[in-house]
C-alpha cells in the first residue's frame, strides 16, 4: 500500500496492534503535526512507551523507520487530509447532519486507498464465473449482504442469500470448488461469519472477503480480500458505524462493475427487473 496515507494504514491494522503500539498510533492519528516535529525518543517519552515500540509501530504500518513515517505525515497533512467540516453543534439538527455528512463525504476517497486493483478484478471475474454464488454476512453487515444479493440477482448474476447463521454454514458446506462465497464483515472476526467461511473453505469453494482490516480470522480463510479502509476516528466507531457506510458505497460500485462486465446478459436482466418493478407500481388509477 505505497500510496496509502498513515491514517489509512492505521485503520487497516489497528485491530492487530499491541497495547503500547495502539497508544502510539492514537497520537499519530490525532496529532500528526506534533509527531512530525518530534524525534523517535521524544515521541516515546510523550506517549510513555519504549523507543522500540515507536520503531515497531512504524514497521507495522509498512514504513522502514520513523523518518519515513514523518515524511508521509508531512506529505498527507500538507495535502489537507485531516481538514474537517465544522461540527455546527450550535446550529439546528439539520445543520449538524449536513456538517456530518459533508465530513464523511470528504473522507470517502481514502476508503479505496488499500484496495488492490488486481484483487478487485479477480473478485469480479470470480463472481461472474461462479457456478453458484453465495453472499453472507452477520451482525451489522447483515443488511448489506441481503441488499447485494438482491442487486446482483437483478443485474443477471443469480445470488443466494440466507440470514440464519446455521443455514449459512450448512449451505456453505454443500458448495463445490466451482462455487464462490462473497462474505462481508467489517471486523473480519464475527464468530458466525468465520464459521460460515470455514465451512466454505472445507467445501473447497472460493472465498471473497470484503472487510476493513488487513489481518483477521476471515482474511486468513479468504482467497481474495478486498480491504475497504475505515474513514472513522476510532476503532470502536469503525466497528459500530462508519464501515457500513463505506462498504455500502463500495458495494454499489462493485455491483455496477459486474453489471457492466456482464454485457448483454446484464442489459437483458436490467430490462426484466424494470418490467417487474413497473408491474408493481400503483398510481391509484383503479381506486
Amino acid at each position: 500500500m505505497p500510496d496509502a496515507s498513515p491514517a489509512t494504514r492505521i485503520a487497516a491494522i489497528v485491530n492487530t496492534l499491541r497495547p503500547a503500539e495502539r497508544r502510539v498510533v492514537e497520537v499519530i492519528r490525532e496529532h500528526p503535526e506534533l509527531v512530525i516535529e518530534l524525534t523517535a525518543q521524544q515521541l516515546a517519552d510523550h506517549v510513555g512507551v519504549a523507543r522500540t515500540s515507536i520503531v515497531r509501530t512504524c514497521q507495522s504500518l509498512g514504513y522502514n523507520g520513523y523518518a519515513q513515517l514523518r515524511v508521509a505525515l508531512a506529505r498527507h497533512t500538507q495535502a489537507g487530509e485531516r481538514r474537517r467540516q465544522p461540527a455546527a453543534e450550535d446550529g439546528s439538527d439539520l445543520d449538524v447532519m449536513r456538517a456530518g455528512i459533508a465530513e464523511l463525504a470528504s473522507r470517502l476517497p481514502q476508503a479505496l486507498e488499500l484496495l488492490d486493483a488486481n484483487a478487485l478484478c479477480r473478485a469480479i471475474d470470480l463472481v461472474i464465473g461462479a457456478r453458484r454464488l453465495l453472499c453472507l454476512a452477520n451482525g451489522l453487515s447483515a443488511s448489506l449482504a441481503e441488499d447485494v444479493a438482491a442487486r446482483l440477482t437483478s443485474v443477471g448474476r443469480a445470488t443466494e442469500h440466507m440470514t440464519d447463521p446455521i443455514s449459512q454454514q450448512v449451505t456453505a458446506r454443500h458448495l463445490t470448488p466451482d462455487d464462490v462465497v462473497l462474505i462481508i464483515s467489517g471486523s473480519g472476526a464475527n464468530h458466525q461469519t468465520v464459521l460460515a467461511a470455514r465451512a466454505a473453505n472445507r467445501a473447497g469453494a472460493t472465498i471473497i472477503a470484503i472487510t476493513s482490516f488487513e489481518s483477521s480470522p476471515l482474511v486468513d480463510l479468504a482467497d481474495v480480500t478486498l480491504v475497504i479502509a475505515s474513514v472513522s476516528d476510532t476503532f470502536r466507531d469503525e466497528l459500530e458505524h462508519t464501515s457500513r457506510v463505506v462498504h455500502a458505497v463500495f458495494l454499489d460500485g462493485f455491483v455496477e462493475r459486474i453489471r457492466a462486465r456482464l454485457g448483454e446478459r446484464g442489459r437483458a436482466a436490467r430490462d426484466l427487473t424494470i418490467e417487474v418493478l413497473a408491474a408493481n407500481l400503483d398510481d391509484g388509477a383503479d381506486r
